[in-house]
């Protein structure tokens, strides 16, 4: 069985918390993942870069240069990392003639040709391996590992601007300084990007610690059974990052390095006393997935069995997708159909959004809070309209919050073709009260005919390839009853369903370019009645009666014709002949003579 833990480090940090340094201003978002069951529990973690100080040595000689470091990269009060509102971010154009961007005269280049100088600075440290340790283990990093950046990330607009930013009096400053021949250099360091590198470290962090395996329970014969944890090691992944990049700014000597990361105690989470009251079912739900062997059903079958055991603490948010996913092979999935961009295609985990689904009816008459849930794109048919929720590997998600004051477990299995999910926990709502959700449809659009060319199809073959899908607008309603009465109905969600059209396919193949250039040109139409008359017309079945009856008219209109000149010459021998056509004797035939 398994269970969910919050990591330590981000609340130590209270969630947000300021970095000293950051490569592109980034928002980090941390998922951190149970050892014990892959369920995941997310925090989001802004990571704001301070404003550095600019550093100015104002000597008139050219071998001691103006030197700048600058990273306007200040919490606002219009959001994170924004630039000084003097600061006048210009990519045109070229650089004053005295700029240095590190060695490098930077005089007369544009922005890419000065950002080449920045690359290749950074370029010098990309085979630079970092040892990252804890205790007798350890992983390899390498310089894109862990962000490795220009600390001024901004140098290059910083040049193409000087002289055209701060107040009046700086812009002067920076004009007659320009006019003098001072040299202006704008020096290149390094620092770390903390967020890649605590997203690396959460990735590979089971080769560094044995995290904490939390007490939790098991469900034999129908009741629950209290099962022991073992106590373990929390990588802080967001302190040793911050540990990486004081050492890249510092004390680094651009070789290779090792670095012990930070780690804190991680103890078992959940208690006999707090488990101890999951008692009773809070709410179950069961769609039909079938009983036929196929890809679609083994998919449902691993998909239940990966949330079967969930134990959900008070607070504690699942994301439904990061704990089953992901859908890959390698993670006991099988080829599928599922929806895309409008679609049905084969993919791995084809069929999965039924468990989230049917776990979505159980979350919701559990009455948890949920945090995210997205409608399909299409309309399916295990659920009624808006009971749905879709997932796919970074894009969608259905999440949940355990609301209550309560740990639940999470009981997920299939039956007969049947698939069951129970939610089971303390029961703190009145014995009186019930819930109910009712499905609306608010709108309906029918699909239309897409008739497509079939270029490896015989003229003649038409086949529907893609199942139309109807349209759909649906609210789902959650109706409260007190004692058998109706207190109350709320909207509970809405969605909508694209239609999908009926994809029909039709043969263009054939030997006979004018029937092919037909039928295509009756596709192009898109006029259902013109495309089926010139398939009818133009198969290479209906070309051979048409050219048979054509030969058949034409030899009964030869017979016809040699019967009608056969007649006229009949006619014309009588003509030249009456005594032929009058039956009398031969003209030179005389009468016996009596003697």
């Amino acid at each position: 069985m398994i269970s969910m833990r919050i990591m330590l480090e981000w609340s130590d940090m209270k969630t947000r918390y300021l970095s000293k340094i950051l490569c592109g201003l980034a928002v980090a978002a941390v998922t951190f993942t149970s050892a014990t069951s892959g369920a995941v529990y997310a925090e989001e973690n802004d990571v704001i870069a301070n404003d550095s100080d600019i550093k100015v040595t104002n000597n008139a000689s050219d071998d001691e240069a103006n030197v700048e470091e600058t990273e306007d990269a200040g919490e606002t009060e219009s959001g994170v990392g924004t630039k000084p509102a003097e600061f006048v971010d210009n990519m045109e154009g070229t650089i004053p003639s005295g700029i240095y961007i590190g060695e490098n005269d930077a005089s007369g280049m544009n922005a890419a040709d000065a950002q080449k100088i920045v690359d290749d600075y950074l370029s010098k440290y990309d085979d630079v391996a970092f040892t990252l340790t804890v205790g007798e283990n350890s992983i390899q990093a390498d310089s894109k590992d862990l962000g490795l950046c220009a600390r001024n990330s901004d140098v290059v607009a910083r040049a193409l601007n000087y002289g055209k930013e701060g107040n009046p009096i700086e812009e002067y400053k920076a004009s007659t300084d320009l006019e003098n021949n001072e040299k202006k250099v704008f020096a290149l360091s390094l620092t770390a990007d903390i967020g890649t590198a605590a997203s690396y470290l959460e990735k590979n962090k089971a080769e560094l610690v044995q995290e904490a395996v939390d007490n939790t329970v098991k469900r034999v014969d129908g009741k629950f059974e209290f099962v022991e944890g073992t106590p373990g090691v929390a990588l802080m992944s967001g302190k040793s990052a911050m540990k990486i990049a004081e050492f890249v700014e510092g004390n680094w000597d651009g070789k290779d390095a090792s670095l012990e990361m930070l780690t804190a105690e991680d103890k078992p989470q959940g208690s006999r006393e707090e488990l101890a009251q999951i008692q009773d079912q809070l709410s179950g739900f069961s769609t039909n997935f079938g009983t036929v062997d196929n890809g679609r059903t083994r998919n449902v079958k691993v998909g239940a069995s990966k949330l079967d055991g969930l134990v959900v603490y008070p607070g504690q948010v699942v994301s439904v997708a990061d704990t089953i996913g992901p859908t890959t092979e390698e993670n006991g999935y099988f080829l599928a159909g599922s929806y895309e961009n409008g679609t049905t295609v084969e993919t791995y985990g084809g069929g999965i959004c039924q468990v989230s689904s049917t776990l979505y009816n159980a979350v919701i008459r559990a009455e948890l809070e949920v945090v995210t849930r997205s409608a399909h794109s299409m309309i399916v048919n295990y659920v009624e309209p808006s009971m749905d929720a879709a997932i796919a590997d970074g894009v969608k998600d259905f999440q949940f919050r355990n609301n209550g004051e309560y740990p639940i477990y999470i009981e997920g299995y299939t039956s007969g073709g049947n698939l069951f999910f129970n939610i089971y926990g303390k029961e703190t709502r009145p014995a009186n009260r019930k819930i109910e959700f009712v499905s609306e449809v608010t709108s309906q659009e029918d699909p239309e005919k897409e008739f497509v060319p079939a270029p490896d199809q015989p003229i003649g073959y038409i086949e529907t390839t893609t199942k139309p899908h109807i349209g759909y607008t649906a609210r789902l309603w959650k109706i409260e009853y007190v004692d058998g009465v109706e207190v109350s109905r709320t909207v509970f969600n809405n969605s909508k369903y694209k239609p999908s059209a009926e994809i029909i396919s039709v043969g263009v193949m054939t030997g006979n370019a004018d029937a092919q250039n037909a039928v295509l040109a009756a596709i192009e139409s898109k006029d259902e009645m013109a495309i089926l008359t010139a398939v009818a017309n133009n198969s290479d079945e209906a070309i051979a009666a048409a050219q048979q009856a054509a030969q058949e008219a034409q030899d009964a209109q030869q017979a016809q014709q040699a019967a009608q000149q056969a007649a006229q010459a009949a006619q014309n021998s009588q003509s030249a002949d009456p005594n032929a056509a009058a039956g009398s004797q031969p003209a030179d035939t005389a009468a016996p003579v009596t003697q």
